[in-house]
């Protein structure tokens, strides 16, 4: 990752506190493994105790409603974007097996996104997301 690319993670702003939490977690991961370069290098603190190393980015975590989240995942479709939905077929799916059996039987339409995370150029996504408030 570079300066000239942004990561940003969108949450419907409807969530309690821990679906949110939930939601960035899944989110997170999903995204971290997709990308080179997530992860800094490990720390040390004074006592030389050893911190595992966390994405070295700025990663703003910005609300919007199911309306803006299924908007921005299809502009993001279309700008070729690095994009991850967490929706409420996994969200209420047991298993991974079971969100994707379920997931094969629901439309398009019917995908109801908790979160996207969206990364690339940071011109394109700030085009997607320059108008949407932090999460709170």
């Amino acid at each position: 990752m570079s300066m000239s690319t942004k990561l940003v993670v969108v949450l419907r702003s409807d969530l309690g506190l821990a679906v949110a939490a939930n939601a960035g977690a899944v989110l997170g991961l999903a995204l971290g493994a997709r990308l080179e370069k997530s992860l800094g290098a490990d720390g040390k603190d004074a006592g030389g105790g050893l911190h595992a190393g966390i994405n070295p980015h700025p990663v703003p975590t910005l609300a919007a409603s199911g309306a803006e989240l299924r908007r921005i995942k299809e502009l993001a479709d279309e700008r070729d974007l690095t994009v991850v939905g967490f929706n409420e077929v996994a969200r209420r799916s047991r298993t991974y097996a079971d969100y994707l059996d379920r997931l094969e039987r629901t439309g398009p339409g019917d995908v109801e996104y908790v979160g996207l995370a969206v990364f690339g150029p940071k011109k394109d996504v700030n085009k997607l997301t320059g108008g949407l408030s932090l999460a709170g």
